[in-house]
């Protein structure tokens, strides 16, 4: 009954199979190894773009932040939601390797700050760059997809977000840790999700999707690949035995093991988000990939909680009335087994 995070989870056994034919004799470091050769190829098949330059890295912060380095000045500013992973859950890392960038923060609707709109851009966008060499410029947008409360942008939203980034000639980040995640949710293209919908420069995340310990960074401008090359070095991202990130991220492309592991992931968010509504739980918002966001009564959750239940109380602490309603997490990921996901639902009827 493992809800926490969808990065705690087992690793297929393909990719596990994938690390071991690596293991064998000697290979090329730092990226030049025949696997990363491979990977590259199929990155650039699946996402129809021939010039992408493919980089990987071992951690999704890594991927996010050396990414936005690449695209940022720092003595500029960065564009993102007030829920964004680089905002609340990266330490200042953004801050730090991109030399001294801040962020701005684009709110969304009212109550869902999960997902700028264009109109909140706009207006964010235009308010910087009126002090002059006083102020900080603008510098590229940062969109999380699935965000960081479960949500998806549609494509069309997307296009708007960057039509808007254009404007003002800005490049746009796409924080991709769940990517696949979203990929199958819309049922698109990797292309239709990224380049086509006016996307630069993409984390594509593997940890939360079953992989060991591995993302790739996209930049479908291939005139980025040095300066990411100098900044993975520079920062402490770039491994000698780079064969063991490239062997996962191979069995992850491989006969569509991502797509699968995602989808596998969102279906058991649907069946489980089935179960709370069933409970009259409500949701804080309507799970759309393999997040859910609900309410329990503190009693409840003091239940699951020590029948061996893992998930992440929201908006209070477990203590107090046992009747009052506490907000929390609860992730799915590939592996999570029905009988796990029934007897965490028995336990709450």
């Amino acid at each position: 009954m493992f809800f926490a995070s969808d990065n705690s989870g087992p690793v297929p056994p393909q990719v596990l199979a994938a690390l071991t034919e690596a293991n064998t004799g000697y290979a090329m470091g730092y990226g030049a190894d025949a696997e990363m050769v491979e990977v590259t190829k199929r990155v650039r098949e699946i996402f129809e773009a021939p010039e992408a330059a493919v980089h990987l890295v071992a951690t999704g912060t890594a991927a996010n932040v050396l990414a936005l380095a690449t695209l940022c000045q720092p003595f500029e500013t960065i564009f993102c939601t007030p829920t964004a992973h680089i905002h609340e859950d990266e330490c200042n890392a953004p801050e730090f390797y991109t030399g001294g960038a801040k962020l701005t923060l684009v709110p969304g609707l009212p109550g869902f700050d999960d997902k700028m709109t264009a109109a909140n851009l706009r207006a964010t966008i235009a308010k910087e760059e009126t002090r002059g060499v006083h102020g900080p410029q603008r510098g590229p947008v940062s969109i999380t997809q699935v965000t960081e409360r479960g949500t998806i942008y549609s494509l069309a939203e997307l296009q708007e977000l960057t039509t808007v980034a254009k404007e003002f000639n800005l490049p746009v980040h796409m924080d991709g840790a769940r990517f696949a995640n979203a990929l199958v949710a819309l049922e698109c293209s990797p292309a239709e999700m990224t380049w086509k919908s006016g996307i630069d420069a993409l984390s594509f995340g593997g940890t939360k999707n079953g992989l060991m310990g591995v993302e790739a960074v996209i930049f479908f401008d291939p005139k980025k690949a040095w300066e990411f090359e100098l900044r993975r070095k520079r920062g402490g991202h770039l491994f000698s035995k780079h064969r063991y990130l490239s062997a996962q991220m191979l069995a992850y492309l491989t006969d569509d093991l991502w797509r699968d592991n995602a989808r596998k992931a969102n279906e058991n968010c649907a069946y489980l988000a089935e179960g709370l509504r069933r409970a009259d739980a409500p949701f804080l918002h309507e799970p759309q990939a393999n997040m859910i966001f609900a309410a329990l009564p503190r009693a409840t959750h003091q239940r699951l909680f020590e029948a061996g239940a893992a998930y992440h109380l929201w908006d209070g602490p477990l203590d107090g009335d046992p009747n009052e309603k506490i907000a929390a997490r609860f992730v799915c990921d590939w592996a999570i087994s029905r009988d796990q996901m029934d007897h965490f639902l028995a336990l709450i009827a």
